[in-house]
């Protein structure tokens, strides 16, 4: 009898488990009707809500760079896509300026590498690019896992995600892909209509088509990227001289590709392109009408001009409005933990 209710007890505690899984992963990460199955490999990392909320608190915490000055969210805060401001290239610290302008942080559960150029291959260790980096964070995770393990409430909340005596870099850096694996954006007026829960103005449904012609093969819906590298006819930077893909690749034939950003909440994600070149989207449409430069690795999407009126622009541009999706922006779960 007694042998009977423990096993009784160990498969009533193993369903209450699983059913807990299963509502963080349903509750924190849901995949949106008809969108592709993620990338992302949840099974090595299963969510959790101490973990997630956790993964928040040291995105928010300067703590993770070398003199306690720079966090996660210096670069990407929630109001503007989860991308930096005002400034073409991203600032570290002791004053220093990056190289490249911040990706926005969305759907990240989709990717299959990233940073511009594709150096990280995977989300949990894509946060040591920016730790490590001497004109961003400046730091190296051991140094980090020190300053953890010597901080009285991070070996609290470590402890109740992970119910280990000390904390890991791997345990650092999994918390933080957590809560970047929630920030899923979907609820845009775009989403909507596609739900048939509402309508495009005649404005909204002629830039749609326009986009659908000039712009779908490479910003895919629903993500609105396909998410490779292409070269899209930017003039080389004589200062920066960034010739993205190839850095990594070593391949001439990568020579002036860089990642396809995703076009959603593009209204709030200002500056545009990998060096932040431009500042409105405007200036982004006068670069694709007629500021394409020509050479041996141009997207072939880009070798013959896309004419685009005046009005047909502004119609383009109302359709990109309907990418933002307010509900992600101002949601409190992804702003600075209380």
């Amino acid at each position: 009898m007694d042998s009977t209710f423990q096993k009784i007890s160990i498969i009533f505690f193993l369903l209450v488990l699983l059913t807990a899984f299963v509502w963080v992963e349903e509750t924190a990460f849901k995949i949106p009707d008809n969108w592709p199955k993620p990338k992302y490999d949840f099974t090595k990392n299963p969510l959790s809500e101490n973990k997630i909320e956790l993964g928040r608190i040291l995105f928010y915490d300067p703590i993770l760079s070398k003199d306690s000055s720079i966090s996660c969210s210096s670069c990407h805060l929630q109001y503007t896509a989860f991308t930096h401001m005002d400034h073409a290239l991203s600032h570290g610290i002791g004053d220093s300026m990056g190289t490249r302008n911040a990706p926005a942080l969305m759907n990240l559960a989709w990717h299959s590498n990233f940073m511009w150029d594709g150096a990280i291959n995977h989300l949990d260790v894509q946060s040591l690019a920016p730790i490590s980096h001497p004109d961003e964070m400046g730091e190296n995770i051991v140094s980090v896992v020190y300053k953890l393990n010597r901080n009285k409430k991070y070996r609290h909340l470590f402890a109740a995600s992970y119910h280990l005596s000390s904390i890991t870099g791997e345990q650092v850096l999994k918390s933080i892909s957590q809560f970047m694996l929630t920030l899923v954006s979907s609820h845009s007026k775009y989403d909507s209509v596609m739900r048939k829960q509402s309508l495009f103005t005649n404005q909204e449904k002629n830039g749609y088509a326009l986009f659908q012609k000039n712009c779908s093969s490479c910003h895919t819906e629903p993500l609105f990227s396909n998410f490779q590298f292409v070269n899209n006819g930017l003039a080389l930077d004589p200062d920066l001289r960034d010739y993205g893909r190839m850095k990594i690749s070593g391949d001439a034939k990568d020579s002036l590709k860089f990642k396809i950003p995703s076009l959603r909440n593009i209204e709030f994600s200002s500056p545009y392109m990998h060096d932040g070149r431009f500042k409105t989207l405007n200036q982004v449409l006068n670069h694709y009408t007629k500021g394409i430069q020509k050479n041996n690795t141009l997207a072939k999407e880009l070798e013959t001009p896309i004419i685009l009126s005046a009005n047909e622009k502004v119609d383009l541009i109302a359709f990109l409005i309907t990418l933002t999706d307010r509900q992600f922006l101002f949601n409190p779960a992804y702003g600075f933990p209380k």
